[in-house]
C-alpha cells in the first residue's frame, strides 16, 4: 500500500466519522427528546431537540470537510478537483454558519454572555 492509498483511506475514514457523528447525534437527540423532554412544554422540548440536532450536524460537517480536504489535496491534486473542493467547502461552511445562527441565535464570531435558561 502506497502513501496516497493510505491517505485516501484516512480521508474516507474521517468522512465516515462525520456521517456517524450526524447519525449518532440524531439518534441521541431524538431519544433524549422522547425520554426526557416529553413532560416539558412543547416549545421548550422542540428548542432543545433542534439545538442538539443542529450541533451534531455542525460537528459532522466539520469531519466531512476535513475528509474532503485530505483526500483532495493529497490524493487528487488536480486544479479541477481543488476547485470542486473549494466549492464543497464554501457550501458546507455556509451551512455550518447558518446552522450555528439557527441553533445558537448568534454568529460564531459574536461574543455573547451565556445565561443558562434551558435544561440541555
Amino acid at each position: 500500500m502506497d502513501f496516497k492509498e493510505l491517505i485516501s483511506i484516512a480521508g474516507y475514514g474521517i468522512e465516515t466519522i462525520g456521517v456517524l457523528v450526524i447519525i449518532a447525534g440524531s439518534v441521541m437527540s431524538s431519544f433524549r427528546f422522547i425520554s426526557k423532554y416529553r413532560q416539558e412544554p412543547e416549545g421548550f422540548a422542540y428548542g432543545v431537540l433542534r439545538r442538539q440536532l443542529g450541533r451534531s450536524i455542525i460537528l459532522g460537517l466539520e469531519f466531512l470537510i476535513a475528509g474532503d480536504i485530505i483526500r483532495t489535496v493529497i490524493v487528487a491534486d488536480t486544479l479541477a478537483n481543488v476547485t470542486i473542493l473549494g466549492l464543497i467547502i464554501l457550501i458546507r461552511t455556509f451551512l455550518s454558519f447558518t446552522l450555528h445562527l439557527e441553533v445558537e441565535g448568534h454568529w460564531p464570531w459574536e461574543q455573547v454572555k451565556h445565561v443558562e435558561t434551558s435544561k440541555d
